[in-house]
């Protein structure tokens, strides 16, 4: 997944970050109002962290943004405010879910999930694709019961590739969202194509089908002709 956590608590922002990191998630951070508006206005997210009390500005605001822009990222509100007041307001301008400061890393993780579930997935704890099953929980991965040995890496775009299938993603799509918007490329992907190129030979040896093709000069499409 890749997250953004507008937090302006160093400490706090931190250790989400470490504890969240610690799946391969892809986690970025802003700890202003200035710089969460100019990440999300660049930058789309499964799931962003917010606090409402920022320097600068409100937390509100830049959920009003993203709603206006129809961005469709997930949105946890994170706040020390626990009125009554915020969580309705925050719920009814397009927040997801709330949680008042000081909680559970854990906590926070199980929630995030469990958006992105519902975003993406439909709220499904198992993603079902032709022969593919996987495991949204234990991020587990099966072709006809032979389970795939995948990398962090390998699984995330596994997953980026179903979420995104039958549409053409470019390259520069695929390094943003499994490695970050400040991973440096220096126009060299061939990077990508050795994760591509493995994560395909899994799924073949698997008995699976040669979902991954290149569109060329453009980027790559999963699906098959009857997806």
């Amino acid at each position: 997944m890749k997250i953004l956590i507008i937090e302006d608590e160093p400490a706090l922002r931190d250790s989400i970050k470490t504890y969240l990191s610690g799946d391969g998630n892809i986690c970025e951070t802003a700890f202003d109002y200035h710089s969460a508006i100019g990440k999300v206005s660049l930058y789309r997210y499964d799931c962003i962290l917010l606090d409402i009390t920022l320097p600068n500005g409100n937390g509100l605001d830049i959920l009003r943004y993203l709603k206006d822009q129809k961005f469709e990222d997930g949105i946890l509100i994170i706040s020390a405010k626990n009125s009554l007041d915020d969580r309705v307001t925050g719920l009814d301008l397009g927040a997801d879910d709330y949680l008042t400061k000081p909680f559970h890393l854990s906590e926070l993780k199980a929630r995030v999930a469990a958006i992105v579930r519902r975003k993406s997935f439909r709220g499904n704890e198992k993603l079902v694709y032709q022969e593919i099953m996987i495991d949204l929980v234990g991020k587990d991965v099966k072709i006809n019961d032979i389970t795939l040995k995948l990398t962090p890496k390998e699984y995330a775009l596994l997953i980026y590739f179903i979420a995104n299938k039958g549409k053409v993603v470019s390259k520069n799509a695929i390094v943003e969202h499994l490695w970050g918007d400040s991973f440096d490329v220096a126009d060299n992907f061939d990077f990508i194509y050795s994760h591509i190129k493995n994560l395909r030979k899994k799924i073949i040896d698997a008995g699976g089908k040669e979902y991954i093709q290149a569109a060329y000069g453009l980027g790559y499409k999963f699906g098959s002709n009857n997806s």
